[in-house]
């Protein structure tokens, strides 16, 4: 699976962007769904979490959808398998409100949604872990 055509100092940019939805993300702390949005708090960022089955998760408030945040959101990161895909984008798109980013991790990827997301006005990352990604640009050692 290839990844978006994104330069590094386009991603940079996207990192400046502090506000993180998380879809999927898990209590299991062994999972990547736990680990990546734990490192993203840890350097500053804003993560919500949204997860229908849990209420809580790294000390916020979970939320069952996309659309039931009630704060600002500039980029959603998603952890879901690449046919679920459309259903999260339906979802973002009802919030829409000031979501610039729809970041799809590592070996997730769905055609429609992207497009879907670019005729929004919403710019498309896919098949990039954000953790590893956010390593590699600003050369962080854990």
């Amino acid at each position: 699976m290839n990844s978006d055509s994104h330069s590094d100092s386009q991603i940079k940019e996207i990192f400046q962007l502090k506000n993180i939805a998380v879809v999927g993300l898990s209590k299991n702390e062994e999972k990547p769904s736990h680990q990546v949005p734990k490192y993203l708090i840890g350097h500053g960022y804003n993560v919500i979490p949204v997860n229908p089955t849990v209420t809580e998760v790294l000390g916020r408030k979970c939320y069952p959808n996309v659309a039931a945040i009630n704060e600002r959101i500039d980029v959603v990161d998603v952890f879901r398998k690449s046919e679920d895909i459309p259903a999260v984008i339906e979802d973002v798109l009802k919030k829409k409100d000031g979501i610039k980013v729809f970041w799809m991790q590592l070996g997730i990827y769905n055609e429609d949604a992207e497009r879907k997301a670019k005729q929004n006005g919403i710019d498309v990352v896919y098949n990039r872990c954000m953790m590893e990604e956010h390593k590699r640009l600003f050369d962080e050692e854990e």
